[in-house]
């Protein structure tokens, strides 16, 4: 379905999961995000889990939207993005909020993409887009087969334009995915979802 096809289409969160290879890809979709972009996004990207400085703000250097490191038990409100941060799981919960946990690892991971993805797709069902870059894990696979039995909309990084393909490469083959897009093509998805109006 493209972004255009419904106006009665409506979508509450966006979720990127990426890991080895994503960063400039993320950097270039924030860079190219107005800051009236009204859906919020949630980044879930694996990061040194004894590094809590410099990753927000080298990637707030570029983005135009404000990046938000969540506190738990925090709203999720419109024109935000938010990450995940260091060594903590990132959950979505009923009611729209987040949730922060130490837990074990998943996929040898923390924060985890699977369990970002899996989480929004419970809550946002077919209100939502998921979005998965370069890495080198099967990390965010599962999470984005759960999207898709949900009813979200798939998107992943085209394997041939990542540094590291295996992180996509898992999706596509556990689920059928949507759409697989360069980095330029799905900055130019994203500006098209700025005509659909946000949905509180």
């Amino acid at each position: 379905m493209s972004p255009g096809s419904s106006h009665s289409t409506r979508y509450k969160a966006i979720v990127i999961g990426g890991s080895a290879g994503s960063f400039q890809g993320i950097v270039k979709i924030l860079s190219a995000l107005p800051d009236s972009f009204p859906i919020p996004i949630i980044m879930c990207l694996h990061r040194l889990k004894h590094v809590r400085n410099g990753f927000v703000e080298a990637l707030s250097l570029k983005s135009v939207p404000e990046i938000i490191e969540p506190y738990d038990k925090q709203p999720i409100k419109k024109g935000k993005v938010y990450l995940a941060p260091a060594n903590y799981h990132l959950s979505v919960e009923l009611g729209n909020y987040f949730s922060l946990s130490t837990e074990e690892m998943v996929n040898n991971s923390r924060p985890a993409i699977d369990l970002t993805f899996h989480s929004s797709s419970y809550v946002f069902r077919d209100k939502m887009i998921g979005i998965l870059l370069s890495g080198a894990n099967r990390d965010g696979g599962l999470g984005m087969k759960s999207v898709k039995d949900k009813g979200g909309l798939t998107i992943v990084q085209d394997p041939a334009e990542c540094m590291i393909d295996t992180m996509p490469k898992a999706a596509i083959d556990l689920a059928e995915i949507d759409h697989i897009y360069s980095i330029d093509n799905i900055i130019s998805f994203l500006l098209k979802l700025n005509n659909i109006k946000y949905e509180s």
